[in-house]
């Protein structure tokens, strides 16, 4: 069988990089910009600094704010109305997961109109058109949704998120600038950066992997690991280390799926509105634990990249715990909790891994599961 590949057309890395977008847009002969931006860029300044740009090319823009930490489908719909409005033929998102993901459905959507339910885009909808230009301008260093052809809706009324797969969702143009990431708080830059670690985990050890994304993969694990701690103390190493680390990781896994960390994790954002990254770094170390018998000798790589010395000469064993431990110690320093205790409520258990085992990112996993082992997890991580 043979392996397919995708990423974007154009990436910009780097300080400044954010005044390519006139370049792009211009290059590219779009006449009007539909901007997405949640509430607090735009508040605390962060939006500002993109559509400065866009003024002092001239550009014309509108922006559309209706967008929600876990992106809803009513959030989609009112963007979709608001974009037919607008007039424009490009949009600019400028956010995390939340704005990309949000622009992504909206932008699938115009243009392959027959989808406009949202909830029949969930899994790997046949859409035959291209979305909307996007250009994506990510100011967290976590979901690396300006790389990725997969984007999470939060269906309220049944309290599930929607994984959506696309490779006709995915960005013209990303502009990865590490000042764009400045200004977020600790809390959000270790969550969104344990997404990151996440991401090029379980990418590497998904059961589609293969030597193309482990090269990403692999290599985002050495970055992350080694820039977190210093971009959540805001250091200007750390935050170029994780704008490009996250980037990487995003190239891979948005080929090859994740595993049940992210099912896992998914129900809890539904239902709680857990932030992402934070449900990610608390499952992790568990579920690494529980797949180890199912990866090999790969837990030894992660180690290595987690900085760990000696882990080709340790026993299997001991790598795996390693690597195990490696995590840990990283999600402990950037101040993740433990466990589940404060965010799962027992009655719930039941729903929360029903809908891990339904979630589209389980048959990635490179150990087979069931409902009740993944309650068991879910049960042990409290």
């Amino acid at each position: 069988m043979a392996n397919r590949f995708v990423l974007n057309e154009t990436s910009y890395h780097g300080k400044g990089a954010i005044n390519s977008i006139a370049t792009e847009i211009e290059a590219r002969g779009f006449k009007k910009a539909f901007v997405c931006s949640d509430p607090d860029l735009i508040k605390f300044g962060v939006t500002k600094k993109v559509t400065d740009v866009l003024d002092n090319a001239g550009i014309v823009y509108e922006i559309f704010s209706e967008i929600k930490p876990n992106p809803t489908i009513e959030n989609v719909q009112s963007g979709v109305e608001a974009f037919k409005a607008s007039g424009a033929d490009c949009m600019v998102a400028i956010g995390g997961g939340s704005s990309m993901d949000t622009a992504k459905a909206i932008g699938i959507i115009i243009e392959n109109p027959e989808f406009a339910d949202v909830r029949s885009l969930e899994g790997v909808a046949p859409t035959k058109n291209k979305c909307t230009p996007i250009i994506a301008v990510p100011t967290t260093a976590g979901t690396a949704a300006e790389v990725t052809i997969n984007y999470v809706i939060t269906d309220v009324e049944k309290n599930r998120k929607m994984v959506c797969v696309d490779v006709h969702d995915i960005p013209v143009v990303a502009v990865v600038d590490p000042d764009m990431m400045a200004t977020m708080p600790k809390g959000l830059t270790a969550a969104t950066g344990m997404d990151a670690l996440t991401h090029a985990i379980e990418g590497y050890i998904t059961a589609g992997a293969w030597e193309m994304s482990d090269m990403f993969h692999i290599k985002a694990i050495e970055i992350i690991a080694k820039s977190l701690r210093g971009a959540v103390d805001n250091t200007d190493e750390g935050r170029e280390g994780m704008a490009l680390g996250q980037y990487i990781a995003g190239m891979g896994f948005s080929n090859v799926g994740l595993g049940i960390v992210h099912s896992m994790a998914h129900p809890l954002g539904a239902l709680y509105d857990t932030p992402h990254g934070v449900a990610n770094a608390i499952i992790l170390p568990t579920v690494m634990e529980y797949n180890a018998p199912a990866t090999g000798e790969k837990y030894r790589d992660i180690a290595k990249a987690m900085g760990v010395e000696n882990a080709y000469e340790m026993t299997l064993e001991d790598a795996r715990r390693a690597a195990i431990d490696a995590v840990k110690k990283l999600s402990s320093d950037v101040g993740i909790p433990a466990d589940l205790k404060e965010i799962v409520k027992p009655e719930d258990i039941d729903f929360l891994a029903q809908s891990a085992f339904d979630d589209a990112c389980r048959p990635g996993n490179p150990r087979a599961t069931s409902v009740e082992e993944i309650k068991e997890l879910y049960l042990k991580l409290m």
